[in-house]
């Protein structure tokens, strides 16, 4: 009788165990890189063929105004993980490693979840610059030493499996089913895939080929030059080939039978590197696709307008997990909206932009897609950039001497740019406000900034980026006293 008393204990243990485990999904986390929207079908867009990806959006829900919180891969990644912003987690600088006191994602769902946790593709870019020789591409010989010697890289520290000998930016499907094998039987797991299209350069083309750039619809933001179509057909090429990358992912989901339980999520890192978007706080820049797929849970084919933060990824999945937000996240769990319950939305995100790139090239004309000091404040309608190195001369990161930018320069030089155009991009020094109505003005050319008409509007945004830099400590003077 004793033992037969046990074994009902022990199998209505293992009984609750088992529901606790499925009461977990499983999360695979898909990051795009350098994507804007609309660069994708099932945002409207009506040049690029991503018939995986509109599927996806389709079974569940798509958001329309998902915003990074800065518009540069490190410090962008760095909110994603975290919570909080670049500012709070001291991730402004490009070369930075995350702080190892930084509770992130990974280690959360790990340490208090009960997730077994992994990390493959494209850099997760949150350990600072590799060490190696002096004038080698992408080494740090003083800062990668400096972090080696003192322990500051500690990233790897935080997930179970990362991916160390990597086939290169192919074989996704691959890289999530080595995942797959090294899980323990029976525990719910996290995987980051990292892309690396559609990032700079564009030189990928996917099976459907080649697009016609004489027949790509510009944004309002580009001026129609024939660079800006080339370059923009690539670009869309890219994105195509990442939506043949992301169903091999999906099919070994499927193959393996954990598609039903499983939550979904893929994201852009920030927007595309083209003018207004990689390194600026215009809407190309850090509006990036944000699409969620949780069977059972999530009513298919939905489409959000409430504004969505890169901090929200994190206390959303934790919230998911069943695992508790740290106190000090600054991000709004958007679960219950996942889940359809009532969900209050927020009123305002937040962006920053810092330094670009490697350190140690400082100058005096050091040009803004190297190095600037920015920060936003945006509402549904409305969009305040606040700029504190507005003498920087505008230049697209990554893009720099492509076909698109050197035309717009060789355009304004000759007098052939639009005068829109050559405010936005070729007047020095910027305004150090700028104001955009967006519902008027999506392109954000009309700088509104000083208008009397908008004067409530503008001290609104001021007072709510005044009390976003004040929580973050930032390091720049605030708008307002």
């Amino acid at each position: 009788m004793r033992l037969f008393v046990l074994l009902l204990l022990a199998s209505s243990f293992v009984l609750r165990i088992s529901s606790f485990a499925a009461d977990k999904p499983n999360i695979l986390f898909l990051l795009s890189d350098d994507h804007s929207v609309p660069y994708l079908g099932c945002y409207g867009n009506p040049d690029v063929r991503t018939p995986t990806l509109d599927k996806l959006a389709a079974d569940g829900i798509r958001y329309d105004r998902f915003f990074t919180s800065c518009p540069q891969c490190v410090p962008s990644r760095a909110a994603l993980m975290t919570g909080r912003s670049p500012v709070a987690v001291r991730m402004v600088r490009f070369t930075s490693p995350l702080p190892e006191n930084m509770p992130a994602l990974p280690d959360l769902l790990r340490d208090q979840g009960g997730y077994f946790t992994g990390i493959a593709g494209r850099s997760y870019h949150l350990d600072g610059p590799a060490t190696g020789k002096k004038g080698a591409p992408r080494a740090a010989p003083v800062m990668g030493e400096v972090m080696d010697r003192m322990n500051l890289r500690t990233f790897k520290k935080r997930a179970d499996y990362v991916e160390e000998k990597s086939d290169g930016m192919k074989n996704f499907g691959g890289k999530l089913a080595t995942f797959l094998d090294l899980v323990p039987k029976g525990e719910p797991w996290f995987f980051w895939l990292g892309f690396s299209d559609p990032h700079h350069t564009w030189d990928t083309v996917s099976s459907k080929g080649k697009l016609d750039p004489a027949k790509i619809t510009l944004p309002p933001h580009l001026p129609d030059l024939p660079g800006v179509r080339q370059d923009l057909a690539k670009y869309l090429q890219e994105v195509e080939h990442l939506d043949e990358d992301v169903q091999t992912v999906l099919d070994v989901l499927q193959k393996r039978g954990l598609a039903e339980n499983t939550l979904v999520v893929f994201i852009g890192d920030n927007g595309m590197a083209m003018p207004h978007g990689k390194g600026y706080l215009t809407d190309p820049g850090i509006n990036t696709p944000c699409i969620v797929r949780w069977p059972g849970v999530t009513k298919p084919g939905q489409v959000a307008r409430n504004l969505l933060s890169g901090e929200d990824f994190t206390p959303t999945m934790l919230e998911v997990a069943g695992v508790p937000a740290p106190k000090e996240m600054s991000g709004i769990s958007f679960a219950k909206q996942l889940r359809g319950e009532s969900f209050e939305p927020r009123k305002y995100i937040f962006a920053e932009r810092g330094p670009h790139g490697g350190d140690g090239g400082m100058k005096p004309d050091i040009t803004a897609n190297a190095f600037d000091l920015a920060r936003c404040a945006r509402s549904d309608k409305f969009k305040l950039i606040y700029n504190c190195t507005p003498h920087g001369a505008v230049a697209p990161v990554d893009s720099k001497g492509d076909p698109s930018w050197t035309e717009m320069e060789a355009a304004n030089q000759a007098g052939k740019l639009a005068p829109e155009f050559v405010k936005t991009y070729f007047t020095s020094p910027r305004p150090t406000f700028e104001l955009y109505d967006l519902d008027a003005d999506p392109g954000e050319l009309k700088n509104l900034s000083g208008d009397p008409k908008y004067k409530d509007t503008e001290y609104d945004l001021k007072r709510a980026l005044t009390e976003k830099m004040v929580l973050d400590w930032d390091f720049l003077p605030a708008p307002l006293r």
